[in-house]
């Protein structure tokens, strides 16, 4: 058997609260393969498999595959969309004997956890020719159509959903990747067939039509999207002759008219297999139960076939602008909504990534507290939300661009004042140019995202190695795991570079409405979703004074400090003994206005708390038009703490105010060091809370209530009564 060219057990940096282990596994052919041991897949004490030993399909017994997937494989499109569903994990083992189990505490059974892989291949729909466009996603689809080892279609499938298994791919603009889990005894059987993929696929011609047709069936769902709408819209008008400037989805009419014009497609597809299916471009993740060197042993088998090649490069590339300035696309909506949508390109930022100069600038763009963009905005009645920064698909982060896109919710107010939406926008920007980079920001920053990676959230495996082997390809191997969340190196001028890309000369506009004029003798079709749309010229005296705007509005200013990031992360029970916890929570306070149950924590032992306040309001639902109100009110006390419920959002403490029945119930969720905090300034500003009209006016239409009863009125009455109830329970608690 060839042997690892290199491997690294210490150099993944991981959580301190990570128990798996990580051995980084380098081959002769250039595949990189990242081994992951997690020892609670086999906690239980079933044994572990012989490395050698595989599972013969034919003398299974059909009946176990009950609860697997059906053999019809859901393939996700270059969006990277997974549908795939979770599987029961109850299946008997291959001689009908259960499986020995660890009995959890009241007799419940364990949940089994299952084994999986992900293998990324540095190449995507960029790389289609343009006489056959789509052609990645279709070779995508072609891998499962057998190979010289397993020369039935449905083997692969078949395998995974006999054990409770389930596999997907999908194919982005710079890479594709294809992943599965199954049953965790069942995983060197699994990965067997999951790397003929990659060594002997048999892209058999008779199978071409049929995929041909799934193809088309992904698009179709598509159809209606208007995100999908949008994005191929932009890439429509992209700049002729720039990678993003085709068809990435595919579809019957695109394969087919290539057929028809004389292109072999299976001749096409093997090319580009041949020419970008080597192990210098691909990137391998397999989680299991078994030791590390056995899984090293059975990639070692299996994945050493693969061929060699050079290694992926990721450098940046042209910088082809993407789209003529200047221009505004206005896009007919499937959906009731005005969104606009401004984009900005800005250099490949691949090697920033400890940096992260572009999520410094959108927290900042995209706060929505007092100072913020959105606020002034919402003050004005023009927007009701606001997203802004650089997205996680492909296309957003290729090697060609960064494109840092802000979405903003317009009302019909803000539909109408466009532009000066817009000028806004510049006057913030204008704002952030002329104020220095803050330190302070990017400490926050820091903090919350070491705070994330230490008390991160364990993943379905599933999710977990597509997540792995897509960072293999962007990130150092040490920050694999890590690189996502950690900011190191404050370089303010990197900051103030990146800020200095975002003028109008370097702007795409969008306009996403159901008002629409159809009218126009200036519309023209996209020809693959046939989506309506409107270009037109922005006046060039708008492009100037977006350039230098003039004096910025006095509303406008950097955020607070937030006060809200933990920085306490002691357990509460570790000075308690835990086998004298009751199980059920227990009264600890019982007054005429105010019960208080505890519940401590003993199983998962991570510094957080849930929360959980049901408030009475008198009379509350006692009338339809009471039932309103409550909902009114409710609506109009979360705008009011918007600000306060936002900075806790960032700080990851999550809030939810809801009516149920003639209650108010009010959860507040995450780190125990600042829960107590958000509690006090929700309360506070409970207190004083009075609606106010204009509010009311912009979020729920007065008008549809006029003439029936003075809402503001009796939503007054409403806060002086949940005024007192709130004090009451802050004086008691």
């Amino acid at each position: 058997m060839a042997s690892a060219v290199s491997r690294d057990d210490e150099l993944v940096v991981k959580s301190p609260n990570d128990n798996r282990s990580y051995r980084l596994l380098r081959l002769a052919n250039g595949l990189c393969a990242l081994l992951v041991h997690d020892p609670e897949i086999y906690a239980d004490g079933c044994p572990v498999p012989n490395p050698s030993e595989d599972v013969d399909m034919e003398n299974e017994d059909d009946d176990d595959d009950e609860e697997g997937e059906d053999d019809d494989e859901e393939y996700s499109d270059e969006e990277g969309e997974d549908d795939d569903d979770e599987e029961e994990e109850d299946e008997e083992d291959e001689d009908g004997s259960e499986p020995k189990r660890r009995k959890e505490k009241g007799g419940s059974e364990p949940v089994i956890k299952k084994a999986a892989a992900a293998m990324c291949v540095g190449m995507g729909s960029f790389a289609d020719p343009p006489n056959a466009q789509g052609l990645a996603h279709f070779l995508e689809h072609m891998l499962f159509m057998g190979s010289s080892e397993f020369p039935d279609e449905n083997e692969y499938d078949s395998y995974l959903s006999k054990h409770g298994g389930s596999s997907n791919a999908f194919t982005e603009t710079e890479y594709t990747c294809y992943h599965f889990d199954v049953k965790r005894e069942y995983l060197k059987g699994a990965l067997d067939r999951f790397s003929q993929f990659f060594v002997s696929p048999l892209v058999k011609a008779e199978a071409m039509d049929r995929e041909i047709l799934a193809v088309d069936s992904e698009f179709n769902q598509v159809l209606q999207s208007d995100s999908c709408r949008l994005y191929q819209l932009q890439s429509h008008t992209c700049s002729h002759g720039h990678p993003l400037n085709r068809f990435t989805w595919g579809n019957k009419k695109s394969l087919v008219e290539a057929m028809g014009s004389g292109i072999n497609l299976r001749e096409e597809i093997l090319q580009m297999y041949t020419s970008n299916y080597h192990g210098g471009m691909m990137k391998l993740v397999i989680i299991g139960g078994e030791p590390l060197d056995t899984l090293e042993a059975w990639t070692m088998e299996l994945f050493s076939k693969v061929k060699a090649g050079p290694l992926l490069d990721i450098s940046p590339k042209t910088n082809m602008p993407f789209w003529k300035s200047g221009k505004l696309h206005k896009l007919e909506a499937v959906r009731d909504v005005h969104s606009l949508y401004l984009s900005w390109t800005l250099p490949c930022l691949h090697k920033e990534y400890m940096k992260k100069p572009e999520d410094y600038l959108a927290h900042l763009l995209g706060h929505e507290g007092k100072g913020s963009l959105l606020y002034f905005l919402k003050a004005k009645g023009w927007a009701s939300s606001l997203s802004a920064g650089v997205g996680s698909g492909g296309a957003q982060r290729s090697s060609y661009a960064y494109i840092f896109e802000m979405s903003i919710r317009l009302t019909d107010s803000g539909l109408k004042n466009l532009y000066e939406v817009i000028t806004a926008v510049y006057q913030y920007l204008n704002l952030l140019k002329q104020s220095d980079p803050q330190e302070w920001i990017f400490k926050e920053l820091q903090d919350i995202g070491y705070m994330e990676f230490r008390f991160a959230e364990e993943q379905p495996p599933d999710d977990y190695v597509v997540d792995l082997a897509e960072n293999m390809l962007f990130y150092s191997e040490k920050h694999i795991v890590a690189g996502e969340y950690l900011y190191e190196g404050w370089e303010p001028e990197l900051v103030k570079h990146v800020l200095s890309f975002f003028h109008p000369d370097n702007m795409r506009v969008d306009i996403l409405s159901k008002l629409f004029d159809k009218q126009s003798q200036a519309i023209k079709c996209e020809p693959w979703f046939g989506s309506q749309y409107i270009e037109e010229d922005i006046p060039s005296s708008l492009i100037e004074s977006w350039r230098n705007p003039g004096q910025i509005d006095a509303n406008f200013h950097l955020p607070r400090k937030n006060e809200f990031i933990p920085g306490d992360f002691t357990l509460r029970n570790a000075s308690i003994d835990k086998s004298l916890n009751d199980d059920n929570p227990r009264c600890i306070v019982d007054e005429p206005f105010i019960k208080l149950w505890y519940k401590m924590d003993s199983t998962f032992n991570v510094p957080r708390a849930n929360t959980y306040f049901l408030i009475s309001v008198k009379d509350g639902c006692s009338s339809l038009r009471n039932s309103v109100l409550t909902d009114l009110f409710a609506n109009l006390l979360k705008d009011e703490l918007n600000e306060v419920l936002y900075q806790a959002y960032v700080a990851k403490l999550e809030t939810s105010l809801s009516v149920v029945g003639s209650n108010l119930e009010l959860k507040l969720y995450g780190y125990n060091d600042k829960l107590a905090i958000l509690l006090s300034n929700i309360l506070a500003a409970s207190q004083s809370f009075s609606p106010k009209i204009d509010r009311f006016e912009d979020w729920f239409c007065i008008t549809t209530y006029k003439g029936h009863f003075d809402t503001s009125v009796q939503l007054l009455d409403l806060s002086a009564d949940f005024s007192y109830t709130a004090e009451k329970r802050r004086v008691t608690a």
